[in-house]
């Protein structure tokens, strides 16, 4: 659930001690053309900033005045000031990019971005990282319109104001999250975010960072916002702003358009889990439904079930239902401690150490519900797997087909890109066909009696064909992938029994 909260405009600086906790902090300053401003914004930084934070780096976007001079030579802490100097302009969102990378690089928990020419207070960034070390936020914004009047009060001119508020009621109301300033450049970040986006993927320009609000809704992250007071003095402004304002209707259309499902962006292809395995049930021959539908034609009612890989346990909800007896392992605490109350005994472990988990007893039917790829060895524990299951019991066995259509497709154009989900996930370690995952249930010993494929899951993605007069292509979809099954099938299963059976454990 993405949640949004502001702090009370009491929250300013000096109010309380700041302490990092333990947490690895980093100050990025973006720094374009600051020659005049730099050393002031510098020496403005709090000195229990200084003091907690692991680096302050100042990334000059190649200015054509002295900026990397001055901060080369400001004479105060030098053990932790940093500066580099971009070889080609990456523009305000591509220095971001560099400037969140080399936080990622460093191993921090947590990075605030600075504006060199001092327009954003320094002597706020305790209160920026306060909500990320104390309330594990995972954004923090700057808001110069959570006391509107304050805005117009530090000399923001009239017409920016008005801007502002009739642009961020507009990607309020599409994009669903509740933010009192979308144009604000102060913002702080956890380093457990910025490695959940695709970061590389939002734009070069300065509606990066509505980019990366959307990114955040769409994640499901915690956004914090805070009052700081606002200035406007002698620094230049960069920015077109009729060519920014324009970007950002654009983007957050866009955005709006990718939550309806009517197009897929890349940039925002990541969900919070739950979201993402209910809609897999949205359709109707998705794997899911149809591994459900078969293991439901017979009485499951008291049968033992080991669902390995869990996840959301979508499919065990489902067999819960309909009485069957559940044991799950999955290494997500999340998983866990969320759908734990599904099974008898929930294990948190690692699938990979199959026989260190401490599993007791064999099981009517084992799921291995798009597990295979992420392991490291899946021969290895397909063999071990075989003296958990009872004589006459099933194994399921699902797993994407590498070779779809739009697998191919990509290959052509020279694109093999990795997603945060669906069959190119990026953490997948191995990749199946429906011939070579049929192979390796063979030599490890696995009878496959059965098997069923599904198309693509464009149902669940584009929630227009879920009204029942576009059902049918639901159904055409079904006949063609099972006709042309090698380049048509998104997901493949198998359906597995163990011809050498024994009774030891």
């Amino acid at each position: 659930m993405n949640e949004v909260t502001s702090t009370p405009p009491e929250g300013l600086p000096g109010s309380r001690p700041f302490s990092a906790k333990g947490k690895r902090l980093g100050v990025f300053v973006l720094a374009y053309n600051a020659e005049k401003f730099i050393s002031d914004t510098l020496r403005r930084i709090p000195k229990e900033i200084w003091d907690e934070v692991e680096v302050v780096y100042v990334v000059d976007d190649t200015s054509v005045d002295e900026t990397t001079r001055v901060v080369l030579d400001f004479p105060e802490h030098r053990d932790k000031l940093r500066v580099f100097r971009n070889r080609v302009n990456r523009r305000y969102g591509g220095n971001q990019k560099f400037g969140y990378q080399y936080a990622l690089d460093l191993g921090l928990d947590a990075v605030v971005m600075l504006h060199g020419d001092g327009q954003y207070a320094p002597e706020m960034l305790p209160e920026m990282f306060r909500p990320i070390v104390e309330q594990d936020a995972d954004v923090v914004n700057g808001s110069r319109m959570i006391c509107g009047k304050d805005a117009l009060a530090g000399g923001m001119p009239y017409y920016k104001f008005v801007a502002n508020i009739f642009l961020t009621r507009v990607e309020n109301a599409l994009s669903g999250l509740r933010m009192s300033e979308f144009h604000s450049g102060y913002r702080g970040y956890s380093t457990r975010f910025l490695k959940r986006i695709p970061l590389w993927e939002d734009s070069d320009e300065w509606h990066f960072d509505s980019h990366i609000l959307f990114q955040a809704k769409q994640a499901g992250a915690k956004i914090v916002e805070i009052p700081i007071p606002t200035h406007y003095g002698d620094e230049v402004c960069h920015v077109n702003g009729i060519a920014y304002g324009l970007n950002c209707l654009r983007s957050v259309s866009m955005f709006a358009l990718h939550r309806m499902g009517l197009i897929c962006l890349r940039r925002y292809d990541l969900r919070p889990e739950r979201l993402e395995e209910n809609r897999r049930f949205a359709e109707p021959y998705s794997d899911h439904s149809v591994i459900v539908r078969h293991l439901l034609q017979k009485p499951i009612e008291g049968r033992t079930v080991l669902d390995v890989g869990f996840g959301c346990a979508a499919v065990a909800a489902k067999l819960r239902e309909a009485g069957a007896v559940l044991d799950g392992i999955d290494r997500n605490p999340q998983a866990v401690s969320e759908y734990g109350g599904l099974y008898r005994r929930a294990h948190l472990a690692d699938a990979n150490d199959l026989d260190a988990i401490g599993l007791e007893g064999k099981y009517d039917i084992i799921l291995l519900s798009d597990l295979l790829r992420y392991l490291v060895d899946p021969a290895d524990f397909l063999s071990r797997l075989k003296k958990r299951l009872v004589k006459g019991g099933l194994l399921v066995v699902s797993a994407p087909n590498v070779a779809n259509i739009h697998v191919r497709m990509r290959l052509l154009r020279g694109n093999f890109d990795m997603h945060h989900r669906g069959i190119l996930d990026e953490k997948a370690l191995h990749f199946f066909t429906l011939s070579s995952l049929r192979r390796l249930l063979r030599r490890t010993g696995w009878l496959v009696e059965g098997r069923d494929v599904t198309g693509v899951p464009i149902v669940a993605t584009v929630p227009l064909l879920q009204s029942r007069l576009l059902r049918p292509l639901s159904w055409f979809g079904r006949i063609i992938t099972r006709l042309f099954p090698g380049p048509f099938a998104y997901h493949v299963i198998f359906y597995c029994s163990n011809p050498n059976e024994s009774d030891l454990l």
